[in-house]
Order: structure tokens, then sequence, then C-alpha cells
């Protein structure tokens, strides 16, 4: 592709001196296993979000996973959350014994809708766990709010957010624990697999410390079962040089996605909402169109990468739709219907950015 959705070979040069040297130190001095970069990127990610504990784990579905044990989720439980989302926030809930509770999504954000999350607790409710999707916060005042009401648990998914506030907090620090991913084209993405829980309980994060390493809190004293979670030393080296740079990184993301707004406007298409309530990241600027097919084959004849995030909303896919046949979610259906994701990259440059809207403008005549 001409024009790539993501393009991760332009921040790697600018970082390259850095990052080689950080790798080769740890080549040098061999302690590969919750070294002294993953320890130090810990107390650096913490400081940036403003919470008291950050646990790197393995990768982003590890995060939830461990997130919601440490939480106390458990088998008959269930968890509120959202249809439009990957199906790993799903799939953590699944893992953990307890059943997701889909609640369908703001028209606007393509988060969870705040206003339809009471009417779906039931005795059984144990947490909530809204996503921040495409780097939008969800509407934590009000989903907080409901949390403490009714005495849940409040995970947030925050694989797609790093580095959104809502007035100045930031997505994962808000609730009891937030599970962040760093898969190689998120906002701060590492060469590989790594993910992060963060948590301002000091219970919470002793559970996650032993959940990620086998259940040990002292090497070859186990209290719990656990697993074999832990963020790869060398992916902790990239990190830490990223996330020096990650506020930039934001900022020019949404450059990029003011450029799309004004080079689409007047188009018989919706571009992506930004509430006000919290700052867009934007890990992804998807719109939506009742032409999206025309759309991705004009954009394809260019060169022009896109994607559909997401096609298949969660009760509807094959794993699930079984559990869920009689659950109707009209939001999260005609989004997943309407929705296309542009090229989004902090890199990207804004003559590429009016190319994409010529190509969109001539498509749709």
């Amino acid at each position: 592709m001409t024009i790539p959705m993501v393009d991760l070979s332009a921040q790697y040069q600018a970082l390259k001196a850095e990052i080689d040297a950080g790798l080769q130190a740890t080549l040098d001095t061999t302690q590969f296993i919750l070294g002294p970069n993953v320890r130090a990127f810990e107390a650096e990610a913490a400081a940036y979000l403003g919470v008291k504990h950050a646990i790197g784990v393995a990768n982003g579905t590890d995060a939830l996973h461990l997130a919601l044990l440490a939480a106390g989720i458990g088998e008959g439980d269930e968890v509120i959350t959202s249809p439009f989302t990957f199906i790993a926030t799903a799939e953590a809930i699944r893992y953990v014994g307890a059943r997701p509770v889909f609640v369908d999504i703001d028209p606007k954000t393509f988060n969870i809708d705040p206003a339809l999350i009471e009417a779906a607790i039931t005795p059984k409710t144990r947490a909530i766990m809204p996503v921040h999707l495409f780097g939008q916060p969800a509407d934590m005042a009000a989903i907080r709010a409901i949390a403490i009401r009714h005495k849940l648990r409040l995970i947030e998914d925050c694989a797609q957010s790093f580095g959104a506030d809502v007035a100045g907090r930031m997505t994962g620090g808000m609730g009891d624990a937030g599970a962040f991913s760093f898969f190689p084209s998120k906002n701060l993405g590492c060469f590989g697999d790594g993910g992060m829980v963060t948590t301002n309980s000091d219970t919470v994060a002793e559970q996650l410390h032993m959940l990620r390493n086998h259940g040990s809190k002292v090497r070859y004293y186990h209290d719990i079962i656990g697993f074999n979670s832990r963020l790869d030393e060398m992916q902790a080296v990239i990190l830490r040089a990223k996330l020096k740079h990650i506020d930039t990184y934001n900022r020019e993301r949404r450059r990029v996605a003011h450029g799309y707004n004004a080079g689409l406007a007047g188009l018989p298409l919706t571009t992506p909402h930004e509430d006000g309530i919290g700052t867009h990241v934007f890990h992804q600027y998807t719109l939506l169109t009742d032409r999206r097919e025309a759309i991705q084959q004009a954009l394809q004849a260019e060169g022009i990468a896109s994607a559909i995030y997401y096609p298949i909303p969660l009760h509807q896919q094959n794993v699930f739709k079984a559990d869920y046949a009689s659950q109707s979610l009209p939001v999260a259906e005609e989004v997943a219907a309407r929705c296309l994701s542009l090229p989004i990259y902090p890199e990207l440059p804004e003559s590429s950015v009016e190319q994409i809207c010529d190509v969109i403008r001539r498509a749709l005549g």
C-alpha cells in the first residue's frame, strides 16, 4: 500500500539510536526477565498516568484477564460491557468464568451508553468494564456514579486510549483497575506484545504482582495459582523510549483527525465525534457511511489502506451468538454495518490526508 493504516518505521527511525542502544545494553547485561527497564517503565508509566501502581504484563488480553481476577470477579458473576469492541474484552470476562452482559453503545461516541447500564444490572452483576474505544474516553463520571451506587467494580479497558484524559484524569486511573495494550500499532506500542494494569489499590496491585508471576511473591514460594504473564525487558526498553513522546504522538494523531474532518466536511458521511468530556487521542479515525464498499474500492485503487473496526458486534459473533440470540443491540449493529477506519498515525503528512480526502470525495461523487 502507498499509504498504510499505520507506518511503524518512521517512529522507529526517529528513536533508532536510543532504542538500539537500550536493546544492546540489555543483551550485554542479560537481565531479560522483570529487569531494571520493566521496573523503570512501570514507575514512569504510573507517574505519567497519575496512578499509584502500574504492573507490566505480557499483553493487553492478559491485562484484562488479570485485572478481573485481581478485582475478585469469578465464576457465575456478570460483567457489563460494550458489544462494539475487540473480542479480547469479552474473552477476558469468560476466562474468569463470568458472563459478559452487553449494553448498547452511544451512537456518537461508540462507547457504552451509561443511560442503559442500570437496566442491565442483576443480582449477579459484579463489575462494569467500559471500553475507551478508538481513543475516546467513555463517560466515566456517569459510569463511576452507577458503579458506586450499586457497589460494583469498575475496570477500564484502556487498550486504545493511552494518554487520553477526562478533566486531567488519565484513562486507567478512574476505576478499580485499568488494562492497557502495547500492541505495535497502539498509540504507545512496543515491537511485539505487551500490556499493563494500573490501579490505586495496594491490595489489587499485590494480587496482580502474584498473578503475573506464577502466584509468587518470593521466588519458589507460591500463594495462589498464577500465570506466566510478564512484560518483556526488551519491550520495556522500547516503551520507555516512546513514553517520553506520547503527548506529541497523540497531538499529531489529533492533527491528522482534524485534517480529515476539514477535508471531508459536507460529504454524506459522519466523521468521528468528540464529546468534549474527555480528550480523544484517535487510536483510530472511524467514520460512518452508507457507501463503505465504494469508498474502500476507490481507496484500494489508489493504494490507500482502510479497515473495518469492527464488522460484527460481539453478541453476533459465532462464539457468542447462541447465548445472545434473542438480544438486539441496534446501535452497535448499525455502526458495525457502516463504520470505516482511515489511515492514522502521528507521522502521516498533511499531503496524504488531503489525498485520501480527495479520493473519498471523488468516490462519493
